[in-house]
């Protein structure tokens, strides 16, 4: 009875989690009928995975619909506030599940906030297939998860919900007698239910909280209300994550190929995402060389002066600045010479290492130099012709970069 009081009592999201596949909205591609992952469900024949998705697309739930439909033993920790210690006792527990002949499944919430040796500690267990792992992660697990975890593992991505998916849980908590908010006898139109879908970007806990926020202020929902608990739209936008790669590489892109629209949208979702102004600028001042150079000089010059502004004022002024130059950059004619004669040269010098001056270029700042033979033979372009002078060493005499 406590614990049911307890339940009711909890956040709206928590209580409207879904228990079986027919109540999870989205993934389709994942979980529809016919998937991999639908049947392996069904028949409890679950392989270790990493769910790997953005905030509130699903994967804990999915991980909670696994653990009521299977016959396994189910261990759910958080990498957040679980180590070594949490582990060694999972597998002690999985050990005593062997001998009964009974599977395990450890699931384990935000995965790649383990270190190394933690996810170390956990690998030949999963090898020795003493338990199925389920991992969750935000984070590319290229990067933030134990290689060899990643390939004894299968990785399904969850993709942001659509809105459509989202009315739907809306919906269904506006319904639900039971868990949901049926018996509050809430007024909303579907244009709201839609707003609250749209305001939080595919994030299915975002949404629920948004709802059970307003219910909290008024059995009415307006939009009036929804401004004052949502001061700002919520954008995913991770700093130190995939998707800062991501939309700086979607910024470049759209520059190089000539779109200024796409370009501002793009440095408008990392300025709105609390991206830090100097480190668009910086990345603006190399593209203005990588990608502009000698076709338009002054695009360094413009991207140095942003740079300065952006460091001198910040935001929200400097997001003009940034702006006026993303379109410069965009509309600016383009060149890579001199991005690929550097690259062609870095490669001699990878390949033929310290090459000696040439003598007729070197300085002879002393009488031994000078009667060494440093200088000797210099044309003084200036005052005569020099057209056939060579200044590269003999080796590579005669090479072209540009």
């Amino acid at each position: 009875m406590e614990e049911k009081k307890l339940f009711q009592s909890g956040p709206l999201a928590d209580r409207m989690r879904p228990q079986t596949l027919e109540d999870f909205f989205g993934q389709q591609e994942l979980v529809g009928e016919n998937s991999f992952l639908r049947k392996a469900i069904l028949d409890d024949q679950v392989p270790s995975m990493i769910l790997w998705g953005p905030p509130g697309s699903g994967k804990t739930t999915l991980a909670a619909v696994i653990a009521n439909v299977t016959n396994a033993d189910f261990i759910k920790i958080s990498a957040v506030t679980s180590g070594i210690k949490e582990l060694r006792k999972t597998i002690s527990r999985a050990q005593e599940n062997q001998w009964q002949k009974k599977k395990t499944i450890l699931f384990v919430d935000e995965i790649h906030r383990w270190n190394k040796a933690q996810q170390d500690a956990l690998l030949p267990h999963v090898e020795q297939g003493l338990m199925t792992l389920i991992g969750a992660t935000t984070e590319n697990p290229s990067f933030e998860v134990n290689s060899a975890l990643v390939s004894r593992s299968r990785v399904f991505v969850l993709n942001k919900l659509e809105t459509p998916d989202l009315e739907k849980i809306i919906e269904k908590a506006l319904s639900d007698k039971e868990k949901g908010l049926g018996k509050e006898k809430i007024e909303i139109t579907p244009e709201i239910i839609k707003e609250v879908a749209l305001l939080a970007n595919g994030d299915a806990r975002m949404a629920l909280n948004t709802l059970e926020a307003a219910t909290n202020q008024s059995k009415t929902i307006t939009r009036e209300l929804l401004k004052q608990i949502i001061q700002k739209s919520h954008l995913y936008y991770d700093k130190g994550g995939e998707e800062h790669y991501n939309i700086i590489s979607a910024l470049h892109k759209s520059m190089r190929g000539g779109d200024a629209d796409a370009s501002v949208y793009w440095l408008a979702r990392m300025i709105e995402g609390g991206e830090q102004p100097t480190y668009i600028a910086r990345r603006l001042l190399r593209f203005a060389s990588e990608d502009v150079g000698l076709a338009d000089n002054f695009a360094l010059v413009l991207a140095n002066n942003v740079f300065d502004a952006c460091y001198k004022l910040g935001y929200p002024e400097c997001s003009v600045h940034l702006a006026q130059l993303v379109v410069y950059l965009a509309k600016a004619p383009k060149s890579v010479s001199s991005y690929f004669a550097y690259n062609k040269a870095k490669k001699d010098v990878e390949e033929f290492g310290n090459l000696p001056v040439p003598m007729h270029i070197r300085n002879a700042p002393t009488k031994l130099m000078e009667k060494l033979g440093y200088g000797k033979g210099y044309k003084y372009t200036p005052v005569e012709d020099s057209s056939g002078q060579e200044y590269l060493p003999e080796k590579i005499k005669n090479r072209k970069y540009l």
